[in-house]
């Protein structure tokens, strides 16, 4: 089996799942990505990681602080449910119908670029790991 950098960042974003501190995490990707890629694999992954992640403003923003991105939209999201279903005016069911999924979609995007850059540690601790010894 071939590790993919979309198969490595699945693998971190179910390290996200898990409670636990950020460098127990990186310990357990670091031990994953030892058994399965060599130096040169992880080397030419990193680098694919490095050109894929956004390096914009708004990206950093929302990787650090999705939830408040999204809050907004599902405050507005529920709002409407409760305004259409209250007062039977079918129009305000649109509100959700477009705020929700922007919601989602902002939420997913942070928990992506959270997981990059979770890979992204985890190949610089193995890196300084291999220099150490």
């Amino acid at each position: 089996m071939v590790l993919t950098l979309e198969n490595l960042i699945a693998m971190a974003e179910d390290q996200l799942t898990e409670y636990s501190t950020d460098a127990r995490k990186i310990e357990k990707l670091r031990r994953k990505i030892g058994i399965a890629l060599n130096f040169q694999e992880q080397q030419k992954l990193k680098q694919e990681l490095l050109d894929k992640m956004p390096q914009g403003f708004w990206a950093k923003k929302i990787e650090n602080e999705r939830q408040s991105f999204a809050l907004p939209f599902w405050g507005i999201g529920g709002l409407g449910l409760l305004l259409g279903i209250s007062s039977q005016q079918y129009l305000d069911f649109l509100a959700p119908a477009i705020a929700i999924p922007i919601a989602i979609k902002i939420q997913q995007y942070g928990w992506k670029l959270q997981a990059q850059k979770l890979l992204l540690k985890t190949f610089e601790d193995i890196e300084k790991r291999i220099e150490n010894s």
